[in-house]
């Protein structure tokens, strides 16, 4: 049984940053690409990054591009989004999911496994 569990949520203010962190056991880590999605009141749940299995490939929604860094401990099966100079639009509930293969993608469906979820706020 996959669990994956995020950590790191919470309030802050605008300009500020945020570490979400996502643990996984069950699987073998190493072989999965991973990714975060985020899920705003209202709206559907978007990619926000995803990670090769290997840490060498890396994705980023445009959005998020040079505030948020993606990046894995494959020793310690965990999966870490860096967020800084946040605003109040990345206000969500942010998910942590593992790929079905290695390489990894944008696409929702192709990820078969989710955490619960963790709310970063962001105040103006």
């Amino acid at each position: 049984q996959v669990q994956l569990v995020e950590s790191g949520g919470g309030l802050v203010q605008a300009g500020g940053s945020l570490r979400l962190s996502c643990a996984a056991s069950g699987r073998t880590f190493s072989t999965y690409a991973m990714g975060w999605f985020r899920q705003a009141p209202g709206k559907e749940r978007d990619f926000v990054a995803a990670i090769s299995w290997s840490g060498y490939t890396v994705d980023y929604q445009d959005s998020v591009k040079g505030r948020f860094t993606i990046s894995r401990d494959n020793d310690k099966n965990t999966v870490n989004l860096q967020m800084n100079t946040l605003k109040p639009e990345d206000t969500a509930v942010y998910y942590c999911a593992m790929h079905r293969g290695g390489v990894g993608s944008r696409r929702r469906s192709e990820y078969d496994y989710w955490g619960q979820g963790t709310q970063v706020t962001v105040s103006s």
